[in-house]
């Protein structure tokens, strides 16, 4: 933006002046899907008045790369649409965050062959990444809400510094059961 060469290093009207910027970065994330499978359709619930994602400052989907500064990769990546994923990413401006959402986009999920990535954070950096398959929007929400935290305590980004990724997970809500009634094999 330039306001962080404009600011001087030290006084009191900085630390102040910085708690508003990050307020106003946190409240104001406009995303960006790369939706490509069904989580895609889990992204889209997020923005329904059920969990209402405009709540956390996040409603503004943005379709352009050079609007956005918070890139959500929901589904499976393959090897032609990589170079895609890639651009957009590159023309992102800084300060920029990635969210890999669901099994296929962090490892390749059950698409263990030649045409889909095993992982987009192969070829560009995840700050966040949200387990499941596909995840429920309030998992995408808590991943949303990680970054908005992070935004909170980190301050002005470093000027002409790059950020490194995250490397955040969210947590599983749910614990699994054992089966009603017992499996036997070969009996």
């Amino acid at each position: 933006m330039g306001l962080e060469a404009a600011l001087p290093v030290d006084g009191f009207l900085t630390t102040q002046l910085r708690h508003v910027i990050n307020w106003a970065r946190r409240n104001s994330l406009w995303p960006m899907p790369f939706a490509t499978a069904c989580c895609g359709i889990e992204l889209m619930a997020t923005a329904c008045s059920r969990f209402d994602l405009a709540r956390f400052g996040a409603e503004v989907m943005r379709f352009s790369p050079r609007q956005a500064d918070l890139l959500i990769v929901a589904g499976r990546v393959s090897i032609k649409t990589l170079p895609v994923l890639q651009r957009i990413y590159e023309q992102m401006p800084e300060p920029k965050w990635v969210i890999s959402m669901g099994a296929c986009a962090s490892t390749g999920g059950v698409f263990d062959t030649y045409a889909v990535v095993q992982g987009c954070d192969q070829f560009i950096p995840v700050d966040v990444y949200v387990p499941g398959c596909p995840p429920r929007p309030e998992q995408l929400i808590e991943g949303i809400m990680m970054i908005q935290r992070h935004i909170d305590q980190e301050g002005l980004p470093p000027p002409g510094g790059k950020r490194v990724p995250l490397g955040l997970a969210v947590a599983p809500t749910h614990g699994v059961r054992p089966q009603p009634v017992g499996i036997s094999v070969g009996v």
